[in-house]
């Protein structure tokens, strides 16, 4: 054969870089689906159902778990935020403070508690502090060490976030205010924190998510029976019935407020990419 009839010869033609991706899709699906066939094949879900969903037992649970567990998780959780948000600003300004101890105390702080797990926090609230400070009680009992707890863990997030956001306004916005007269504290308050509340709402959203869940720390603390949140209320139900299902119906009701607040979140940040577009 010539060199004139290989170069004739038709060049055969790999795959398209669309055909590459509908074959790659392809696969993941295959791979999917034959995932689920296999669960749904091999799970004993006779089993599942005896020890997850025994509707008798659910039912027992209507209606303290709303009026009682979950009512006590919202109180906590909320308490909480209002804490951490507070603390969390007053740490923000500190951390963009032109006093040198302001920002390294605030730096020191975010460290600590942004590096410690949410259970030691909880721990030395309830323990540690009535220790340091005996005969002293923090305001609102359970209720108080909770707010405590959970507001510590939450504002070194916050803290981070706000700054964050403070430093995203533009400085146009400051000079604007010194120009009209405004001091630089109520330049800061009046005109630069609401416009950067309006752009941190998302993440502040998403913490409050994390926060609700990390209510359920607060069994550690010791809570009466009045007191006990969705995940006490569900492990104390599941000893005494020795079944599961108070434990699926409180991740249930844990869902009824993460899924919804996960969904604001969601629109609240397609709201702010549409504006910056």
């Amino acid at each position: 054969m010539t060199d004139t009839d290989v170069r004739l010869q038709p060049k055969k033609k790999g795959l398209t870089r669309r055909q590459k991706r509908r074959l790659s899709r392809g696969a993941q699906y295959v791979v999917f689906v034959a995932a689920v066939v296999a669960f749904a094949v091999t799970a004993d879900w006779g089993r599942l159902q005896n020890q997850f969903a025994q509707a008798g037992i659910a039912r027992q649970m209507f209606p303290d778990v709303i009026t009682l567990a979950l009512r006590n998780t919202v109180l906590y959780t909320l308490s909480g935020f209002v804490v951490g948000l507070v603390l969390g600003m007053v740490i923000a300004l500190m951390r963009l403070s032109s006093v040198g101890p302001y920002r390294w105390l605030a730096g020191i702080y975010i460290e600590i508690f942004r590096g410690l797990p949410a259970l030691l926090i909880f721990i030395f609230v309830g323990v540690a502090v009535p220790l340091a400070f005996p005969g002293t009680e923090i305001p609102g009992g359970t209720y108080g060490q909770v707010a405590i707890a959970l507001g510590l863990v939450s504002a070194a997030y916050m803290a981070e976030t706000i700054r964050a956001g403070i430093q995203a306004v533009p400085k146009g916005q400051t000079e604007a205010a010194r120009s009209l007269g405004f001091s630089p504290a109520k330049a800061m308050i009046s005109v630069i924190v609401p416009q950067a509340f309006r752009i941190i709402l998302p993440p502040l959203t998403n913490e409050l998510v994390l926060l609700f869940k990390d209510s359920s720390l607060v069994l550690f603390l010791g809570v009466t029976l009045e007191q006990r949140e969705l995940s006490k209320f569900g492990r104390d139900l599941a000893s005494t019935t020795a079944n599961s299902t108070p434990i699926l119906v409180a991740g249930l009701c844990y869902l009824l407020i993460t899924i919804p607040l996960s969904y604001v979140v969601r629109r609240m940040e397609s709201k702010a990419q549409e504006a910056i577009r």
